[in-house]
């Protein structure tokens, strides 16, 4: 028996049927008989399902589809030019929109010139009715609070002019350190008051001694000499002229 003349599946489907016969079937048609039963019914219902799709189509099939085609054509809907016309348009409005957007609804940087509410220059503290005093503080200097002392003695009293003239031609290390400690005194005067040097006085400049750093030495026979590397703490207060002692 060949496939194109292969029976047609049994009333109650090809479970009904026993091993033998599935396999006896499947040898009619070609087809390889090993396998469990329900992979023997698998290719049955395959092959059935492949033998009626290739099914060979008669005359008046043929006319049927041949006339069914042409009306397909006919049928198909033109392209509908008015929505996409209407798209087009909706895109358009669309940037228009945006373009129109007023640059108030961007996001701004924060603390940019825009978004500041206030002055771009900060305002200046009235200057008090007494005395006016402007203080610099330097921590954790290291040098000896009795060398640092030295300095100070020089200065204390002076005009600011003068007390940066010694600074700068003193012969002692810690001098430099004094002279940026008293030029950041006469940058907080400015900044606050407007002050400039030539109206500023060394009110008052003094020493204190700060956390001492503890380090070791070796020394002959095995022992250690202790170092004691000491830092200050450097204060300098700045008045006006009228004000100064």
């Amino acid at each position: 028996m060949t496939p194109d003349k292969a029976g047609p599946p049994p009333e109650g489907g090809w479970e009904s049927l026993k091993v033998d016969e599935l396999k006896e079937e499947l040898e009619a048609r070609g087809l390889p008989k090993s396998g469990t039963k329900a992979e023997l019914i698998a290719r049955l219902a395959d092959d059935d399902v492949a033998q009626a799709g290739t099914t060979p189509e008669t005359a008046a099939e043929k006319e049927a589809t041949a006339e069914a085609a042409p009306e397909a054509k006919d049928e198909a809907p033109e392209p509908e030019v008015e929505e996409a016309e209407e798209a087009e348009e909706a895109e358009d409005a669309d940037e228009d929109a945006a373009e129109e957007e007023p640059e108030a609804k961007k996001p701004r940087r924060r603390g940019s010139a825009e978004t500041s509410t206030g002055t771009s220059r900060r305002e200046r503290a009235p200057r008090p009715e007494g005395d006016l005093i402007v203080r610099a503080r330097a921590k954790y200097v290291r040098t000896a609070p009795r060398k640092a002392r030295l300095v100070m003695d020089h200065i204390r009293g002076k005009r600011v002019e003068q007390a940066q003239a010694i600074l700068t031609h003193a012969p002692r290390a810690v001098s430099g350190d004094i002279l940026k400690l008293l030029n950041s005194a006469v940058a907080n005067a400015e900044s606050a008051y407007e002050l400039g040097p030539d109206e500023l006085t060394v009110r008052r400049a003094y020493v204190d001694e700060g956390p001492t750093i503890k380090r070791f030495r070796p020394r002959a026979l095995g022992r250690a000499t202790k170092i004691a590397k000491r830092t200050s703490h450097m204060t300098i207060e700045l008045t006006t002229e009228g004000n100064g002692r």
